[in-house]
């Protein structure tokens, strides 16, 4: 499944039209038709009252459809037209007519919404936006604003049902200016929009379902679109590393975990654990050698490599004394737990001077660690994986948070191309960026990952998979999907305040097993 954008969207419904011979109009009765469908096969109500709010544009045309065919199914349903008549054109006006010519129940709203509308809506169980569509663009303006957060405040405690996407939200960028429809659900068309996952748009659009009008998901490919791609569990499924019954220890890889500190004990532990519990046939944790008995109490299947410290940190020379094993490890997890050092930068910079070509993971203060030595990092014969919060990231930029939350997808993806490294962009909806340009957006996760060691337990993973034999992306969508997924599960047991480090271990555990 991909992510569309306004003129991915509009490029899409041009070749359906001109190219395939779907007329517009039919491609709207067909979005129409497929709301209803959701609509009706969810209601809780035996006869509920369904109010329509619609605007003039291609989005009003939608729910003039879904008012129209909600009357055929012998449903109780009112349209309110927010918008002036005369500004409803084409495909939309086609499907006004319709409504009109019929004789069905009609409410102008546009001159004065607050003499009407807050009645018709406390009457109403489920309220549809088809005010604004994916074209809206900058602050809502008059009557749309008014009318907006009448729904928003008087349908707190109903259905509220957004057609595409909900009026007010930029599909592109996931900004809302000033307002927007809070939807309980949104249904939206072919593909779900960019703006779902970013900025603002995870507040307001609520559950969505992507549905079908006719219009073929091979256009993609026929036209050169390039879209991100929206994680699924069917993908993740085959990427999750396959494990042959003969398998051995050999078989499955051996991660080095290079971590901790005298203030950071737990974090390596969470990264060996979640790795060993994922699949990776050998696990050995380097820690300074001050930690070295309390994280060897904690993690008995793990093996160690205790490393000289100075100050309860890595010492200066501590990478010298691992280097010559390096070729006996297939993934380098380094920075849990590692914090930040005299001389830790000149540390990194050993690190990857010594390593032989293996896939390393740099997670935590190991990336600010790096922050001086992207362009080293660029001539490294193996693959890397950068997987920065938002602060993280904004410190390899040399910028500020609010600029890469600003745009997510665009500072990912330039940023991976750059320095030819693969990067997990944390946050509510992690992004994946390749160096070849590749996209992957997770749909997955909530508020319960917001703890410290949920970060370790998500680098063990993609530690995990990379040296069981996926390829650095796979290891990364996978791993972020699973432990998103492993997030949700988990606080369905104990709740969104109650997840920590080891309960997503032992959910991905959980996860892994449902998969197959």
């Amino acid at each position: 499944m991909f992510a569309a954008d306004r003129k991915d969207m509009q490029q899409m419904d041009q070749y359906t039209i001109e190219t395939i011979g779907l007329p517009g109009v039919v491609l709207m009765e067909n979005a129409g038709a497929k709301v209803v469908h959701e609509i009706t096969g969810h209601l809780t109500s035996e006869k509920p009252k369904i109010i329509v709010v619609a605007g003039s544009g291609n989005n009003g045309g939608d729910g003039f459809v879904i008012a129209r065919r909600l009357h055929d199914e012998g449903f109780d349903c009112l349209l309110c037209l927010a918008a002036d008549p005369e500004r409803i054109k084409g495909d939309a006006k086609i499907h006004f007519n319709v409504y009109l010519n019929r004789g069905l129940p009609i409410r102008y709203i546009r001159q004065n919404p607050k003499r009407d509308l807050p009645r018709i809506l406390e009457q109403a169980d489920v309220i549809v936006d088809a005010i604004l569509g994916t074209g809206a663009n900058g602050p809502v303006r008059e009557p749309f604003d008014e009318i907006i957060s009448m729904i928003n405040e008087i349908g707190k405690d109903k259905m509220i049902i957004s057609v595409d996407i909900p009026s007010g939200l930029n599909s592109d960028s996931g900004k809302v200016d000033d307002l927007a429809i809070k939807a309980d659900k949104t249904i939206t068309f072919i593909y779900p929009k960019k703006g779902f996952f970013l900025q603002d748009g995870p507040k307001y659009v609520g559950r969505w379902k992507a549905v079908d009008i006719s219009v073929p998901l091979s256009i993609v490919k026929n036209i050169g679109l390039n879209m991100p791609t929206v994680m699924t569990e069917a993908l993740v499924k085959d990427l999750v590393p396959k494990r042959p019954i003969d398998g051995h220890k050999g078989t499955f890889g051996h991660v080095l975990v290079l971590g901790g500190s005298r203030q950071y004990v737990g974090a390596p532990l969470f990264t060996a654990k979640s790795a060993l519990f994922s699949g990776a046939g050998l696990v050995t944790l380097a820690v300074p050698d001050n930690i070295y008995p309390m994280a060897a109490a904690q993690v008995p299947a793990a093996l160690f490599s205790p490393l000289s410290e100075t100050n309860g940190h890595f010492s200066d020379h501590s990478v010298h004394e691992i280097a010559s094993r390096f070729n006996e490890f297939d993934v380098v997890a380094v920075g849990p737990g590692m914090s930040r050092f005299p001389k830790g930068e000149k540390w990194m910079e050993t690190l990857f001077q010594s390593l032989s070509g293996q896939t390393v993971v740099v997670d935590a203060d190991a990336l600010y660690l790096s922050r001086n030595h992207l362009e080293l990092l660029k001539k490294y014969k193996g693959d890397i994986i950068f997987t920065p919060h938002p602060g993280e990231m904004a410190g390899l930029l040399s910028t500020d948070v609010r600029d890469v939350e600003s745009d997510r997808i665009e500072h990912a993806q330039e940023f991976a191309k750059k320095y030819g490294i693969h990067l997990l962009l944390k946050g509510h909806r992690s992004i994946i960026a390749s160096p070849q340009g590749e996209i992957f957006i997770n749909p997955a996760g909530h508020d319960a990952l917001g703890k410290g060691g949920s970060g370790d337990v998500l680098t063990g993973l993609i530690a995990s998979f990379a040296a069981q034999g996926a390829r650095p992306l796979d290891a990364m969508t996978a791993a972020s999907y699973l432990h998103a997924r492993a997030g949700e599960e988990m606080a369905k047991k104990y709740s969104r305040y109650g997840v920590a480090a080891p309960d997503l271990i032992q959910g991905v555990r959980e996860y892994l097993n449902r998969l197959g």
